[in-house]
């Protein structure tokens, strides 16, 4: 008689690539551990930088509430100038370093990437506004850099700034609310489906040889 063991199914490569980048992600996996002067120094650059894109997000707010009130045609011009200067890869630079170093924190350490709902979440809070940088910051901001210089040439201009003002409050409430997830560490651990070992056509003909095996 055949033992049921048999009948498992040998996962493919790709289902064992897959298995191994997800073990990877919740912290299952015997990676090396970071060591306390290399944690350190990744959790200062991971601060640092997080630190850096809220103070562009602060430096933005400032400058889009001064071109829309001010009276002054030159001061509005030069304010749409300057925002594509430090708003777009300066805040995309800060985004991936605080990305890269919080993945290395998150592998080296206890709490993985999906291992927990409150990394999870900063995880995706950082992939969704670092991506919004390139993909919806960037052309808006271009558009008003466009309009600064025809302000400044003495055209006429009928834009105005108002859409502008959301990135500068959407970005450092996100920021926020990963820094205080990251204090209180809220939620607990991302509970795991079942895995099945064997496919469905495994287990029926494991049935149907059970039933037409003779018992002793």
């Amino acid at each position: 008689m055949k033992r049921r063991s048999e009948y498992v199914e040998e996962p493919s490569p790709d289902t064992r690539t897959g298995s191994l980048m997800v073990n990877i992600a919740r912290g299952n996996t015997p990676l090396p551990r970071l060591g306390a002067r290399t944690r350190k120094g990744v959790l200062v650059v991971h601060i640092a930088s997080a630190g850096a894109w809220l103070g562009i997000d602060v430096a933005m707010a400032l400058v889009i509430f001064t071109a829309i009130f001010t009276d002054d045609t030159g001061t509005r011009a030069l304010c749409y100038q300057v925002l594509q200067l430090f708003a777009v890869w300066p805040l995309f630079t800060a985004g991936i370093v605080c990305l890269a170093s919080g993945v290395v924190l998150g592998l080296g350490s206890k709490y993985g990437l999906v291992r927990y709902w409150w990394v999870a979440t900063k995880l995706a809070l950082n992939i969704l506004l670092t991506g919004l940088v390139p993909v919806a910051l960037r052309p808006g901001l271009s558009g008003l850099s466009e309009l600064g210089r025809q302000l400044a040439a003495g055209h006429p201009v009928t834009a105005s700034i108002g859409s502008m003002i959301y990135p500068p409050i959407v970005s450092p409430a996100a920021l926020l609310i990963a820094i205080v997830l990251a204090v209180f560490k809220p939620w607990g651990r991302i509970r795991r489906p079942p895995e099945r070992s064997r496919s469905p056509r495994a287990l029926e003909e494991t049935s149907d040889h059970d039933r037409t095996t003779p018992r002793a």
